[in-house]
């Protein structure tokens, strides 16, 4: 049962596909939880999602755990498709949240309140295209369900 989760095919493209999400979201990731790439870090990202937003604990928590840990997990190519379906609910939860309210298309003129939800989208479609075809080539998952013949 557990082996449909993790089976893959040797295929480029969702490997690409995989890479390029984990290159994505790693920095949002490292923001949330370490600070890096001009972020918060862990603290003032938890106040903000908790006292800010009004996110319950968990939430917060779990939407900092997923975007950093998550993005790794893509990068290696390690229970792909849970990664991606974590990363997908945060994309998800960050639509509903926040960015729904400005519409589509993000703020690249700098005219309008906040961004809107167009880089999710895209997110999402790759999130979705993951969760079907799995890591594909040179994924960990790829090398656990393959058999090795001797």
């Amino acid at each position: 049962m557990w082996t449909k989760l993790f089976v893959t095919e040797d295929r480029w493209a969702p490997a690409i596909l995989r890479l390029t999400l984990a290159v994505v979201m790693f920095p949002h990731g490292a923001q949330k939880l370490l600070g890096w790439f001009g972020g918060g870090g862990y603290s003032a990202t938890m106040t903000n999602f908790t006292e800010g937003m009004g996110l319950p604990w968990i939430v917060a928590f779990l939407v900092i755990i997923i975007e950093f840990f998550g993005a790794l997990a893509l990068a290696l190519g390690a229970a792909t498709r849970l990664a991606a379906a974590g990363i997908g609910a945060v994309m998800i939860g960050a639509i509903v949240t926040v960015h729904a309210q400005h519409g589509f298309f993000m703020n690249w003129g700098g005219n309008q309140a906040g961004e809107g939800f167009e880089f999710h989208l895209l997110a999402l479609g790759i999130v979705v295209a993951l969760m079907v075809a799995g890591g594909g080539s040179g994924s960990i998952d790829r090398m656990l369900t393959t058999r090795r013949s001797t």
